[in-house]
């Protein structure tokens, strides 16, 4: 896994940031002082609350973990495109040939990527099926349905 690259913006990549320093600093003493109150408690065996506040520690730490690895292993995208070509950051519009349905998407890292606000990854087959192309082409995405067409309408950055 010491090979895997994340894809994300700059902006991607500060949020992190934030968060996991937030996490390492705030949240992490409000965890600690749950435990510290549970264990005040007296037997340890009996104490639903300090199972409660080991296991929210056990899942801190395990987002903290995850969170330096991003940061780690992330490599920071610049929307650097050529002119009316596909690539991370492009907004796209499309119509589906079959359904003749018009849709917007923006290309993005996996990172950032939630398809339902429109945000698709590099990495999806749609994503990589759109990327490279241009205005005007139409281009075929393999799906778990089958074949899909797009034509590409517009592209901006």
């Amino acid at each position: 896994m010491a090979d895997t690259k994340f894809k994300m913006s700059r902006e991607r990549y500060d949020e992190i940031a934030q968060e996991l320093d937030y996490l390492q600093t705030v949240r992490e003493k409000e965890v600690a002082e749950l435990i510290k109150e549970a264990r005040s408690y007296g037997d340890l065996s009996e104490n639903s609350e300090y199972d409660e506040a080991k296991a929210e520690q056990g899942k801190l730490y395990s987002k903290i973990a995850e969170y330096k690895n991003l940061l780690e292993n992330a490599e920071i995208v610049e929307h650097v495109t050529r002119a009316g070509v596909i690539g991370i950051g492009s907004r796209v519009t499309v119509l589906d040939v079959e359904l003749n349905e018009q849709s917007e998407y923006q290309i993005v890292g996996s990172q950032e990527a939630n398809p339902m606000i429109g945000r698709i990854s590099d990495d999806s087959p749609f994503g990589k099926g759109l990327i490279g192309h241009r205005i005007g082409e139409t281009v075929t995405v393999e799906a778990p349905a089958g074949e899909l067409k797009f034509e590409i309408l517009n592209v901006t950055y």
